[in-house]
């Protein structure tokens, strides 16, 4: 990341020696799944999330941004240490009704073109691929401003920025692009644009011929 390049840099590499290459994800289309193997209502507002169940990503923040969102069903997948915790915050904000807790899954592509909303909460985001994904797979996007987040996006153009770990700007944020389809189609068009501009496999692959190629001095 540019944030890690510029550190390097102050600790004395000389910037000629520093070289930046983003990365690409998996772009292979994928067909939306069916709400319904999640018991979920198909004209819901669908939010969707994934990640290690770790305090670094943030789904506390997340559960309780849903509170304040009373309309939006929400999608998380993943595995960690923090499941049974997370389970539990969610009995006790009562949204039972509206989440659920997928476990792994190795289908996000599938995942990202099925929901209405990528939601990013984490505290600490050093990249953050899963930006890319939902790009590449146009998914209105809204994040946490961590670093790789707040690095990758322009908030109100390729996605919605909200403050670190403040429950009630994700919920605000959440609302906004699930109410309003127009501004969260847009937003995902132009992330999309983005994607395919600068991180595409393509564009990457390139990127590292020409860096192979300008160290070993071709």
């Amino acid at each position: 990341t540019q944030r890690l390049a510029a550190y390097i840099e102050a600790a004395g590499v000389p910037r000629s020696r520093i070289h930046v290459i983003g990365n690409f994800v998996n772009e292979t289309p994928a067909a939306p799944v069916d709400r319904k193997a999640y018991d979920t209502p198909e004209d819901a507002p669908l939010a969707f999330s994934c990640g290690r169940l770790h305090p670094n990503k943030g789904f506390d923040v997340l559960l309780h941004a849903l509170a304040a969102a009373p309309n939006a069903y929400a999608w998380i997948a993943g595995e960690g240490p923090l499941r049974d915790e997370l389970r539990k915050l969610c009995r006790r904000l009562g949204l039972d009704g509206r989440v659920r807790f997928l476990g792994w899954r190795t289908n996000v592509n599938a995942l990202l073109r099925t929901a209405d909303l990528f939601v990013c909460p984490s505290r600490r985001e050093p990249l953050g691929n899963i930006v890319l994904e939902a790009w590449a797979h146009g998914c209105p996007l809204l994040a946490a401003d961590a670093d790789g987040p707040s690095e990758l996006m322009a908030h109100g153009k390729t996605g919605w920025l909200c403050r670190n770990e403040d429950a009630a700007d994700m919920a605000h944020g959440i609302r906004t692009l699930l109410e309003n389809r127009r501004l969260a189609a847009e937003l995902a068009a132009a992330g999309r644009d983005k994607y395919f501009a600068s991180f595409s496999r393509e564009r990457i692959l390139d990127q590292y011929e020409a860096f192979a190629s300008a160290v070993a001095g071709c």
